[in-house]
């Protein structure tokens, strides 16, 4: 009841005049992963996991982060099963194999040549993200975690939402979302301490209210950089502002790499 996924493409990357790959990957339970694999024109800066929010697929939200091969970074577009061209149906907890695939990959790929690397998600790629980066927390390579506009917890989240329409009224209740407790975003950030992360969210969003972000934050005792906006849902990267904190937090980064 989380995802809202679109199986047909609306583009390619050559809509923004981007070189791309097709990349397959397999989940653990055999699952296939439909992704693209943005090269940059120059040696790398960097690379770049994005995770995207709900609704549509990557052919959709590759509009967020297009400019990012032009500021030299690479990126991996991941469409979570049964988005896009990826097999399967999305739902809890199946959609986190999908995520270890892509960082598997980012882990071990020739293109990414066993360089550091950051993830970025927003909306639900965000909080599916802040869980699941913590099986991935002791990887050398994981250099930090940019965290667009996440939620604290699904029964909160869900609660908002089912609140808004009187055909979901009934769905408000916590008991409808008590199974999904052990996923939540707010309790992977109490073990991320190790993990630098970057936080937008809007001050004018509708989707995803923004005093997720201060529950957010207060949990996570690492090194962290706190960034409000304005805006719809995940609109962050429209502005040029967002885009340079988002590049000075990659290069603030102290990642131990050989050159590429």
């Amino acid at each position: 009841m989380f995802f809202f996924p679109y199986k047909a493409h609306l583009q390619t990357p050559s809509a923004y005049a981007l070189p791309y790959e097709n990349i397959e990957l397999v989940a653990e339970d055999g699952t296939k992963l439909h992704a693209w694999f943005l090269p940059t024109g120059e040696k790398p800066r960097g690379s770049v996991l994005y995770l995207h929010g709900n609704a549509e697929n990557i052919s959709s939200h590759i509009y967020n982060i297009r400019w990012l091969p032009k500021a030299g970074y690479q990126v991996l577009l991941l469409d979570y099963r049964g988005f896009g061209h990826s097999e399967g149906v999305p739902k809890l907890p199946d959609v986190f194999q999908d995520i270890d695939a892509a960082v598997a990959w980012m882990s071990s790929s020739e293109q990414i040549n066993a360089q550091p690397f950051f993830i970025l998600g927003q909306s639900i790629g965000a909080s599916l993200m802040l869980h699941d980066a913590v099986k991935h927390a002791g990887n050398p390579q994981l250099c930090g975690l940019v965290s667009d506009a996440a939620f604290t917890r699904y029964r909160d989240i869900a609660s908002h939402v089912t609140r808004q329409s009187w055909v979901t009224w009934p769905f408000h209740f916590p008991v409808f979302w008590n199974s999904y407790d052990q996923y939540d975003p707010i309790d992977g950030l109490t073990k991320l301490s190790e993990t630098p992360i970057l936080f937008f969210h809007s001050e004018d969003d509708r989707v995803i209210p923004y005093a997720n972000l201060d529950l957010l934050i207060d949990k996570h005792a690492g090194y962290h950089w706190r960034v409000v906006t304005k805006g719809r849902h995940t609109a962050t990267f429209m502005d040029a502002a967002n885009r340079q904190k988002l590049l000075a937090f990659f290069r603030g980064q102290d990642c131990t790499s050989t050159p590429l």
